[in-house]
């Protein structure tokens, strides 16, 4: 039948189905173990949420299950894409994957901390952030007392990196 026939308050309305965290086109999809372990309980929630959709009203169900479905396929793609990197395998001596760095930051007396992760599992409040991160690319491949400088907001800031730590 022709959309033309169907009345105006029968049709649905496409889900926007929310982006996963952006990973520059070409790069490798590197995970810790426990990002994985975080990807696959996403997907069990995420199936276990689609198994208990109430099925009193059709429509909404169909929405529902459309954003659930849409859902599952970007992680179950970002899932088979994933290459896990373990943090104990990396060098201890410079910043890799999986490092967790301490630095200085224009010769502050207070040092930060972070420890370099997969983009799905980044999260600045936890003291994550991706390995795309600039600040990430900026560190990577140093080892203690390296300065960096790295513009930052049109200011140049000079960064050292006071330790490296895995596990």
């Amino acid at each position: 039948m022709s959309r033309g026939f169907v009345k105006e308050g029968d049709q649905e309305e496409t889900p926007i189905i929310p982006p996963r965290a952006a990973l520059p086109a070409g790069a490798t999809n590197y995970v810790t173990p426990m990002g994985m372990e975080l990807l696959q309980a996403e997907r069990e929630e995420l199936e276990d949420e689609r198994a208990m959709l109430p099925t009193t009203d059709e429509q909404q169900r169909r929405v529902e299950l459309a954003v659930i479905n849409g859902k599952l396929d970007l992680l179950n793609e970002r899932i088979a894409s994933a290459r896990i990197l373990d943090p104990a395998s990396q060098p201890k001596e410079e910043v890799r994957f999986g490092a967790t760095v301490t630095y200085k930051i224009n010769s502050s007396p207070t040092p930060q901390t972070f420890q370099i992760v997969g983009v799905d599992e980044a999260d600045v409040a936890k003291k994550k952030i991706a390995f795309v991160a600039p600040i990430a690319v900026a560190l990577t491949g140093q080892s203690i007392g390296s300065i960096v400088l790295l513009n930052m907001g049109g200011e140049t800031r000079k960064l050292e990196v006071v330790d490296i730590q895995y596990g």
